[in-house]
């Protein structure tokens, strides 16, 4: 399924560019701004792909995380967004035997926080619709926190993401998007804990997300 819909996001960014320049676009108002600067509200649910520690530490491995950003929405189509987004929940430290996990009760507090910047293209296919693909980078912060521990746990690693939804402009200031993203950071986990007992390294994972936009 993860193999599929990251085939499905591929897609739809390698036709985006060529679609767009056959299909025939709505006119271009002429008060719409050269660039629009629209800040916005983000909730996520991801899928990790470290699903098995995420779910014998929390219980499953999808997860929320909430946020925020600026959009920068240019007249041509180039678009260039800035996200910052946090996960925060309070599992159990864990372990792997034989291939199964167990809790062991003790209290394990995980923090990710990531700092992503994606630029693309929107195409507009309707008069209050539009459909947008784009690459970014960002920088994914994880801490874990215990009370076992005397320090806690931190590191920041560079990952890699690319998306692909629909924006609806709900009136001429108000917009929803929704969309599938999908984020790759490795060398974050998997050097110890259960982690490495589960074999797992790769932090990021399959994400939808939902946005509320202000702005033109």
């Amino acid at each position: 399924m993860r193999i599929r819909i990251i085939s499905v996001l591929l897609s739809a960014v390698a036709v985006a560019a060529p679609a767009s320049a056959q299909a025939p676009r709505p006119p271009v108002r002429r008060d719409d701004p050269a660039i629009s600067l629209r800040p916005f509200f983000l909730a996520t649910g991801q899928s990790f792909s470290a699903h098995k520690t995420f779910e014998t530490v929390f219980g499953k491995s999808v997860q929320p995380f909430w946020g925020g950003g600026l959009n920068v929405a240019f007249r041509n189509g180039f678009y260039v967004d800035v996200t910052a987004s946090r996960f925060k929940k309070t599992g159990q430290r864990a372990f792997f035997f034989d291939g199964q996990g167990y809790g062991l009760g003790i209290p394990l507090t995980v923090t990710v926080t990531p700092l992503e910047v994606t630029a693309g293209q929107r195409v507009q296919i309707a008069s209050s619709v539009f459909l947008y693909t784009g690459f970014g980078v960002g920088s994914y912060r994880y801490q874990e926190t215990s009370q076992s521990d005397d320090e806690p746990f931190e590191k920041r690693h560079v990952g890699y993401l690319v998306a692909a939804g629909a924006e609806f402009r709900v009136s001429r200031w108000v917009g929803v998007s929704g969309d599938a993203q999908y984020t790759y950071v490795s060398g974050i986990i998997g050097t110890g804990g259960v982690s490495k007992e589960a074999g797992e390294n790769k932090l990021g994972g399959i994400a939808g997300r939902f946005r509320v936009i202000v702005g033109r």
